[in-house]
């Protein structure tokens, strides 16, 4: 090992200059983005033959990700040293999630209402088709909800892709393993660092295709849907746009300067990942990045374990926002007056239904399909004109919950205390630090492991 960290150092020192920008990750993904954009609007037929490309990206994420959450949330109680250490952070973590998604949905309804977005508008002027929304059999409780996050089968919570269920499995796993003895334990620990590590050699492999799923995925979207979908409901992607940023900018930035950090800052530091997630419209394909660049930033390993990969299913920023907007503009645009008690009711509903969202591209639709069928009170056929550019908001959803999710981390980090501040430092103010600064450069690019990383820094507080 000290072998490799010297090496790993020799290798650091060698680099004088910065990585060329057109070998740059996130520089390729945002030049797939344009391509796929002109495309998709000179060549609209040819362009949607490209979904495939899209399709096979996000397969191969899916595939690595389920995993890769288990592990994770495993290692981080495992690491913990004992059930009250994890629960310390587990708790703290469950507190920060509800009261940030409930202020999302309310921002998301408040937006709505006074903007009164969909106003005025005919779905039938608009010649939009009705989309075929199967009706569930009746309305999901609390205790049918809490009978699904609980899986009847160990194989089958991955095989379907449950995150929820996942998320419960490794925490029942992980204090499972708190119980064996501690010598046996670090076996156990070893023992899952190696599986991660072939995980992690995964998805960096897959992530050298993002700029082609990105391509081929944005070329899809602005082929099949054209430009009359996008004036139609311009009104609506614009309005969610901007409470997006909104949320991003005022919400968590207040968030991150009550936590004593800086909010563009880390956004400048996250800046290839969300570039990824913008052209890919899913935020699981960072998820492998992020942990990893959050752990970099100073927090500990078990704290980003259990924090973000639990908040990609209790967490999701721009999932809450997205659907209490979509129910409000229902509204508005055929003419169904919500009173306020109704709309409570209906976000009690979807604090509820937004934990269920998958966070690959296409996930917070089908929850909000689900949630608005469940009300029984608003045109399900109304779902129509929303799906025609959920495409292009879904890029704004992965992004706000990627965001969130990160805050969330640091947050819970800095109130765990097991979070390195000076660390932070190093990373967030690059120009400073130029050593660092060609580091991080080049393990964002994969030249350098991971696992070598800030050898000679010291570890987070536990």
């Amino acid at each position: 090992m000290m072998e490799d960290n010297l090496m790993n150092n020799q290798k650091i020192s060698g680099l004088t200059k910065r990585t060329p920008w057109y070998r740059r990750l996130g520089t390729q993904v945002f030049i797939a983005l344009i391509l796929g954009i002109v495309t998709g609007f000179i060549f609209p037929s040819f362009a949607t033959q490209f979904r495939l490309l899209g399709d096979m990206f996000l397969n191969l994420i899916k595939a690595g990700v389920a995993p890769l959450v288990f592990l994770t949330i495993v290692h981080g109680i495992a690491s913990a040293g004992d059930a009250r250490s994890a629960g310390r952070v587990g708790w703290r973590a469950f507190v920060y999630f509800e009261v940030v998604s409930t202020f999302a949905l309310v921002l998301g309804l408040m937006a709505g209402n006074v903007i009164k977005i969909g106003s005025g508008m005919s779905p039938q002027a608009n010649g939009t088709p009705a989309l075929e929304i199967q009706q569930p059999a009746s309305t999901p409780g609390f205790s049918e909800f809490l009978l699904h996050i609980v899986p009847d089968n160990f194989i089958g919570a991955f095989a379907k892709g449950e995150l929820l269920q996942v998320v419960v499995l490794a925490i029942m796993v992980g204090i499972g393993i708190l119980a064996i003895p501690a010598g046996r334990r670090q076996r156990v620990n070893d023992s899952l660092d190696m599986i991660s590590e072939i995980l992690f050699a995964f998805i960096n492999l897959v992530m050298k295709l993002a700029p082609l799923g990105t391509f081929g995925a944005v070329a899809y979207s602005v082929g099949s849907n054209g430009s009359n979908v996008l004036l139609a409901l311009a009104e609506l992607v614009l309005v969610f746009y901007a409470v997006i940023a909104l949320f991003v900018i005022l919400g968590m930035g207040l968030v991150a300067k009550l936590s004593g950090f800086s909010i563009w800052r880390f956004l400048r530091y996250i800046k290839d990942e969300l570039i990824i997630v913008l052209g890919t419209a899913s935020s699981e394909s960072v998820l492998p990045r992020l942990l990893i660049k959050l752990e970099r930033l100073g927090c500990a390993k078990q704290t980003v374990g259990l924090v973000l990969p639990t908040g990609y299913a209790f967490n999701l920023d721009g999932t809450s926002i997205f659907m209490s907007m979509g129910v409000m503009f229902l509204s508005h645009a055929y003419g169904v007056p919500l009173s306020l008690e109704t709309q409570i009711g209906i976000l009690l509903l979807m604090l509820l239904t937004s934990k269920g969202a998958a966070t690959v591209s296409g996930g917070s639709f089908v929850v909000f399909a689900a949630t608005v069928t469940s009300t029984g009170i608003l045109p399900v056929e109304g779902l129509a004109l929303i799906f025609g550019v959920y495409r292009f908001m879904s890029m704004a959803i992965a992004a706000c919950n990627t965001v969130g999710n990160g805050v969330a981390t640091l947050v819970v980090a800095k109130w765990s205390d097991t979070f390195d501040a000076s660390r932070a430092e190093r990373h967030l103010y690059p120009e400073r630090y130029p050593e660092t600064a060609l580091e991080d450069e080049a393990l964002d690019n994969g030249e350098i492991l991971p696992e070598h990383q800030e050898s000679d820094s010291p570890p987070p507080r536990s």
